[in-house]
């Protein structure tokens, strides 16, 4: 009986060969479409998690790049002030300096005047 059951599925597999195939291009291709949908996903997901850290570091380097900015102006004031009050210092200075050679130079005046 098994015998027979064995070369009666071999009989009609070989009688009908497009019956296996077919179901096999079927498993195969839905294999392939898996496949290829799940390659398209992935590549969905990569693609937007690439967006996202992209657009975080966008953010990031303009928040730093403010920040920056924000320092320079202000080092950048310090400096003007610093720069401002050296000139005035060396502006006080130069003046004591002249009043000073003014003030010798009528003593000198007076002291050859006198005689």
């Amino acid at each position: 009986m098994r015998a027979m059951v064995i070369a009666v599925l071999m009989a009609v597999s070989l009688v009908f060969p497009c019956w296996a195939d077919d179901s096999f291009k079927e498993g195969a291709q839905n294999v392939g479409q898996g496949f290829k949908q799940m390659g398209e996903d992935t590549g969905q997901a990569i693609k937007e998690v690439g967006k996202e850290v992209g657009k975080a570091f966008k953010k990031g380097g303009t928040e730093v790049g403010q920040g920056a900015s924000k320092m320079g102006k202000a080092t950048g004031q310090q400096a003007k002030e610093t720069s401002k009050s050296v000139g005035e210092w060396f502006k006080d200075v130069g003046k004591k300096t002249g009043e000073a050679f003014k003030q010798v130079g009528k003593e000198i005046r007076d002291f050859f005047r006198s005689n």
